[in-house]
Parts: C-alpha cells; structure tokens; sequence
C-alpha cells in the first residue's frame, strides 16, 4: 500500500484502513484496494455547534435552532457533506412524556440531593437525537490467576493460588462515538437491544436530529478492548475464583474483533434548578436515565457531621471502658 494511501492527501495524518475520512481535518480518504467496511451518505442541514463543536444533521422542519446538547443557538451552517453512514439505526420507543418521568423518577433518588430537586426542576430544552455509537464483536482466549481465601484441607496459609484459561464470545460492545457526550453519559445509557436496529432507509434521519459520527473507528477500538479485558476479568472473578479474590490478573487474546456504526435513540433534556441548568439523558428505547444533579451541601454537612459524632462516641466509650 502506497504512503499516500495511508496518509491524509490534505494534512498529512496516518490513516486506519477503514477510515473513510481524515479524523484530523474531516477530508474524504483516499481509497484502499479493499472496499472499507463502512460507507458514507450525504447528509443535508448540516450545522456544527459553536458553543459545544457538536457537529449534526438538523431536524429539516425545527422552527428554532437550538444545539440539543448545550443548548447554544450559535449554529453555524455547513454544506451538504459526505458522512459515516449506520449499519443499523434503533428507533424510539420512549415518548416525550414518559421520558420527562423518566427524569423525575431519577432526580428523586439519592440522599445528597436537594429535598425539592424533582419538584422544582423545570425542562428548558428537550430534543430527540440519533446519538452515533460504535458496536464492537469479538472472541477472546484468556489466561488468568487470582489468589482465593477458600484454601484446600491441609494446606499453609490464608490464601491459595489459582490459574486457568477462558474462551468467551462477546458481543454488541458498545462505544460511544458523540463529540459532544462525555465517555460517561454515553455508557451511562447503556444497555441497548441493538436486535430492534433497522436498517437506515427504514428510519425517517431527515426530520429529526442526528449527531455525526465525532470519534473514528481507531480511536474507540482500544476502549472496546478495555471493555472486553475488563468483562474478562469480571467474568473470570465470578465464574472460576470461589470465595474471596486478590491478585486476579488476566491475559486475553483478542481474536478477529469486527465493528459497525449505529445510531441509538437518546432524548436530550436541559432543565433549570435555582438558575442553574443540567443536563440529563434517556435512553429511547428503555427509558434508562443518566444525567447531571446539584449537590445539597448541608446534607453532606449533616452526614459528615453524624459520622464525626458517632467516632467521638465510640472513642468515649473506649475511653471509660479503659479506665
């Protein structure tokens, strides 16, 4: 393969084989002399958000413009463009109303939350969006040993070694591909059933919000296989090591690991609470929420506090039982 085949004909960046476009500059690479696993459409009423750098393809029929993630609606216009296109595309099932129940259920639980957080918190912004993903496939062989505190009869010691090896398959690893989502928010809607995904001529993306694809394909594969190592070394603790774990370590082979572009349904809120704006997320298609809450300080006060008391007392009693 030719250097320029694997450098950006404009800034010079290297190229992933499957890139269709420079993630430096966003120019269409050069083709390869095989055809790449993904493919590219024309997206239309592209705008690229000044206040954020979100770039997506508008809703055609909004009367405002107004940036779904940040809520900016300093939205620059950009000309017809050649995009990743998705594989599959998993449409909403969740409707407006019982997404915003969605948040209030969620902005009710936790103790450090502010007592009138759900009363009060009122929707300033709230928008439907294809959010991109990255699907990951791929099998592992893993070579593991972890230390258990379930010795056999006869044997020194506390803790007892272990060791053996795992073949697994995992399957629909999920990584978010958002400019404008953090790494947390995105996994924070997940799970997904990507066995719903219909194929994107089945799916109205004209009238509707649709973020582009921000994190290319050579940027989320290495997350992909922190998340697959990880699910190794969780599965190994839970399948093959009895009773306590120390010392797990984990080996993992990963073999002809596959990947496709996809976009999941997200509905996109902000809303105000004492003249301050969150945001939060629900997944469409499960109603699982994630979001941003204000902290209520004097509550962490009074549990610091509490905490303070209840180790002064114990020190008291230790006191008089020592004298």
């Amino acid at each position: 393969m030719s250097d320029l085949m694997q450098r950006c004909g404009v800034c010079r960046s290297l190229l992933d084989e499957e890139d269709l476009f420079c993630p430096n500059c966003g120019t269409e690479a050069p083709p390869h002399d095989e055809a790449p696993v993904a493919t590219a459409r024309t997206a239309t009423y592209n705008f690229q958000c000044v206040g954020c750098g979100a770039s997506m393809s508008y809703d055609a029929q909004a009367q405002a413009l107004r940036c779904p993630f940040c809520g900016s609606v300093e939205l620059e216009s950009r000309p017809d463009a050649k995009i990743l296109a998705p594989h599959r595309v998993v449409p909403f099932r969740v409707e407006q109303a019982a997404a915003i129940t969605a948040m209030h259920a969620f902005l009710q639980r936790g103790f450090f939350r502010p007592g009138d957080l759900s009363q009060r918190a009122a929707v300033v912004n709230m928008r439907p969006v294809y959010v991109p993903y990255w699907v990951f496939t791929a099998k592992t062989h893993t070579h593991w040993t972890a230390d258990t505190n379930q010795t056999p009869p006869g044997a020194r010691g506390d803790w007892y070694p272990l060791a053996g090896e795992h073949r697994g398959m995992h399957q629909g690893v999920l990584i978010g591909a958002s400019g404008a989502l953090t790494p947390a928010e995105t996994a924070g809607l997940c799970p997904f059933d990507l066995g719903q995904g219909l194929p994107p001529e089945q799916v109205d993306l004209e009238n509707i919000t649709v973020e582009q694809f921000s994190v290319p394909r050579k940027y989320a594969r290495p997350l992909a296989v922190g998340a697959i190592e990880a699910a190794e070394a969780d599965h190994c603790r839970q399948r093959y090591v009895p009773g306590s774990c120390r010392n797990l370590h984990v080996n993992v082979l990963i073999e002809g690991m596959a990947s496709e572009p996809v976009l999941l349904p997200v509905w996109i809120m902000a809303y105000r609470y004492r003249d301050r704006v969150f945001r939060f997320l629900v997944n469409g298609q499960s109603g699982r929420a994630t979001g941003q809450k204000p902290i209520s300080w004097w509550r962490i006060a009074l549990a610091v506090g509490i905490g303070l008391a209840v180790v002064a007392a114990a020190a008291a009693i230790a006191a008089l039982a020592a004298s």
